[in-house]
């Protein structure tokens, strides 16, 4: 089992930033891949970034590229989205995600953490 909390959403003007966390337990953090993931009102959830189980690898939907940066303190079983020059389209429920086998599939999910950008 693992066990994933998010925090760090809330209301944002446009072009501001945020910083989502998200705390693991449960499993040996450090084995795994983690990822971000959002669903805006009306809409499917949708894959924003992917980090591998050692930092190394980073994967970012077009739509975030080059704004949101993800990370992971795996000292502190602790996962990152840093997301910069937010727009109101980024408005979401944000979710953290754990693929215990690495392979692009998800085991666990947090229970979200609400991110909305005004214009």
């Amino acid at each position: 089992q693992v066990q994933l909390v998010e925090s760090g959403g809330g209301l944002v003007q446009a072009g501001g930033s945020l910083r989502l966390s998200c705390a693991a337990s449960g499993r040996t953090f450090s084995r795994y891949a983690m990822g971000w993931f959002r669903q805006a009102p009306g809409k499917e959830r949708e894959f924003v970034a992917r980090i591998s189980w050692n930092g190394g690898n980073t994967y970012y939907t077009d739509s975030v590229k080059g704004r949101f940066t993800i990370s992971r303190d795996n000292a502190k079983n602790t996962l990152y989205l840093q997301m910069n020059s937010l727009q109101p389209e980024d408005t979401a429920v944000y979710y953290c995600a754990a693929d215990l086998h690495n392979n692009h599939a998800y085991d666990y999910w947090g229970q979200g953490t609400q991110v909305t950008v005004s214009s």
